[in-house]
């Protein structure tokens, strides 16, 4: 347990700073469209049991003033929403998509294990997103691991027999008329103001060695709403476009 306490130390912290990351490389496209992905250039076989965890998804409403105040009821369709569109993926190529609940296994090591890759992602996010941030020991190559000890998720879930798990992040704001009418206001006063966005960023994960296969960060469109199941849809599959599956 000792050797999670470097990455775990300072988590909250490091959520911001990836939200912000994916915020400031996604920040020019104006469609849902892919971010230049990383991958080991590993691929699972055909027909693999894939655990999809619980999508973490936070949306929220974008004040006259710029602030983001969280909406649960958003929130709580946007993750249904991509669930079931991560799963009718897998489904689509070939593969049995298992859900998995993290609330359901957040006590012990399975638990640490969760919070490492949210770490990891972050990390990954830093590096390989944001130049000005990218790690000496890191420069080359795609090489991100949680360790074996991983394969406790695999037995935390209904699956204990699957090899891969995907993880999907989610964040999103959205203007409330009054932000429209601020922004209406600043475009006539030679102002521009932000809008809100959607982004999302997934990794793959091989729950035998640890090793993460593929990373990739997308940009939602006008036709990308998480909030709407058929735009929950054409988000991930623009996120999915390059996954080795």
């Amino acid at each position: 347990m000792k050797g999670f306490l470097p990455l775990l130390v300072g988590l909250k912290r490091m959520r911001v700073i990836a939200a912000a990351i994916m915020a400031l490389c996604l920040s020019a496209c104006a469609t849902s469209s892919n971010v230049q992905s990383s991958s080991t250039g590993q691929a699972p076989p055909e027909r693999a049991t894939v655990l999809v965890v619980a999508p973490d998804i936070q949306l929220s409403i974008l004040t006259a003033a710029g602030l983001q105040e969280p909406r649960a009821d958003w929130s709580s369709s946007a993750r249904e929403n991509v669930a079931q569109s991560l799963a009718a993926y897998l489904t689509r190529e070939g593969h049995t998509a298992v859900a998995f609940a993290p609330d359901d296994a957040m006590e012990g090591r399975s638990g640490q294990l969760l919070r490492l890759h949210e770490a990891v992602a972050a990390s990954i996010l830093m590096n390989n997103y944001a130049p000005l941030m990218r790690l000496p020991t890191k420069a080359t190559g795609f090489d991100w691991t949680l360790g074996d000890g991983v394969q406790e998720i695999a037995a935390a879930s209904d699956a204990p027999e699957a090899r891969y798990a995907l993880f999907l992040y989610g964040r999103g704001s959205y203007s409330s008329s009054a932000r429209a009418a601020a922004v209406a206001i600043g475009l006539i006063l030679g102002v521009g103001l932000p809008t809100g966005g959607q982004q999302m960023y997934v990794s793959l994960v091989d729950l035998q060695t640890g090793q993460i296969l593929w990373f990739n960060v997308a940009q939602a469109g006008v036709n990308a709403d998480m909030r709407d199941p058929a735009g929950a849809t054409t988000l991930v599959d623009s996120v999915m476009e390059s996954a080795p599956l």
